[in-house]
């Protein structure tokens, strides 16, 4: 039987470019020093906060190398096998080379708009491929359409590679409702920082992080008392970062954690259009929290 290793912080870790736009594998090698040194659980690597969909096949590839190199067993990882065409995921989880990848993280897929019995059908196929643990992704904010709990609960029952959903529709009766009903073997994860702390209240086991990119040993902290029932102590942490959890989405993700790492000195802000860095006010803002911080 599969089981699910993440649990607790996991950083869905951004991609550094450099100001000619390559890939900045100096400062990802600077980024994932941090983030262990931080104490992550597991890193999700090539998701949405990595600008995946602006990496090519040849980026793509180097880039999970390096990962796999780098961070040499350390922690767990899960990286991103999803997308709208359900044969050419397939085709992916059947030829790439998965050595040093723990999971895959996989979305609903998006614009063609499925039936529920299509998601179904689609995560099934997943299932049936997969050489490693599946762990769902439900975004409806990005994707135009919502897996409901009785379907994110008949594919938790019906394939035991499933190991977890990661869950950020934002409907907290939606996720109480899979917490509830789930098999013990499958567990719900955060997709959003947050809702992290009162999702954990209810059953949740950790969070696939945004804001755990620039401060991995606060977030992690408030994940794991909160985890352990130390709900006091967890929800101080929590409403500190109340205000910067709106900094960070309020342009657009990743714009508002790349400038805040830029603003700490650890990567240069630049992203990939279609995205762009955050505005000036919103920048200021940010640099504001980060010298509060102390950084």
């Amino acid at each position: 039987m599969a089981q699910n290793k993440f649990r607790g912080l996991g950083v869905a870790l951004i991609t550094p470019f450099c100001t000619d736009g390559s890939i900045d594998f100096e400062a990802l090698n600077r980024l994932v020093e941090y983030q262990i040194k931080g104490g992550v659980d597991f890193l999700c690597i090539m998701g949405t906060t990595a600008e995946t969909p602006t990496l090519s096949s040849e980026e793509k590839r180097l880039l999970k190398q390096h990962l796999v190199e780098r961070v040499a067993g350390r922690v767990p990882l899960l990286m991103g096998c999803g997308g709208n065409n359900t044969t050419a995921i397939l085709y992916d989880l059947k030829n790439e080379d998965w050595r040093g990848i723990d999971g895959v993280l996989s979305v609903c897929p998006y614009y063609n708009k499925p039936s529920q019995e299509g998601l179904y059908q689609h995560f099934a196929a997943i299932a049936k491929a997969s050489p490693l643990p599946v762990v769902l992704y439900n975004v409806p904010g990005r994707t135009s359409v919502n897996m409901t709990a009785e379907t994110t609960l008949r594919l938790a029952h019906d394939f035991e590679n499933i190991v977890a959903i990661k869950e950020a529709s934002g409907d907290i009766t939606q996720m109480d409702d899979i917490i509830k009903n789930k098999p013990n073997r499958f567990d719900v994860i955060s997709g959003d920082d947050a809702i992290t702390f009162p999702l954990i209240t209810l059953g949740a086991v950790g969070v696939i992080s945004v804001i755990g990119n620039a401060l991995p040993a606060e977030f992690s902290r408030m994940v794991r008392l909160a985890l352990k029932k130390e709900y006091n102590t967890s929800l101080t942490i929590h409403h500190k970062f109340t205000e910067l959890f709106k900094l960070l989405f309020v342009d657009g993700n990743p714009a508002g954690v790349k400038a805040m790492l830029s603003e700490m000195g650890l990567i240069q802000n630049v992203l990939r259009l279609p995205l762009v860095p955050t505005r000036l006010t919103t920048m200021e803002k940010i640099s504001q929290i980060v010298k509060d911080l102390g950084y």
